[in-house]
C-alpha cells in the first residue's frame, strides 16, 4: 500500500496501548541521505487559544506504527508521554 502524506493526515492516530487519540498527522520527518520517514509528528495543543502557547510536539516512530487503516492509524507509544 502506498500512502502520500496528503492521505495521512486525513487519518486520526490512535494510541493502542489506552485507546487515546492523539489527533491527526502534521508532519514528517525524513532522513534525506536515505530517503526513509524516521517519524510522524503531531503538533502540540494551544493552550488557552494559543495565549499560553502550545503542548509540546508529539513525535512518533516509524517502529511504534502498528496499523495503518483506511480510517485510522494505530500505534503502540514505545516512550510515555506526559
Amino acid at each position: 500500500m502506498i500512502c502520500s502524506l496528503d492521505d495521512m493526515r486525513r487519518k486520526e492516530v490512535i494510541d493502542i496501548t489506552n485507546g487515546e487519540r492523539l489527533g491527526y498527522i502534521d508532519d514528517a520527518q525524513m532522513d534525506l541521505r536515505t530517503s526513509e520517514v524516521k517519524s510522524l509528528i503531531i503538533y502540540g495543543r494551544q493552550r488557552l487559544f494559543g495565549i499560553l502557547g502550545r503542548e509540546d510536539d508529539l513525535h512518533i516512530p516509524c517502529h511504534d506504527i502498528r496499523v495503518v487503516g483506511a480510517d485510522v492509524i494505530l500505534v503502540k507509544l514505545s516512550c510515555s508521554r506526559n
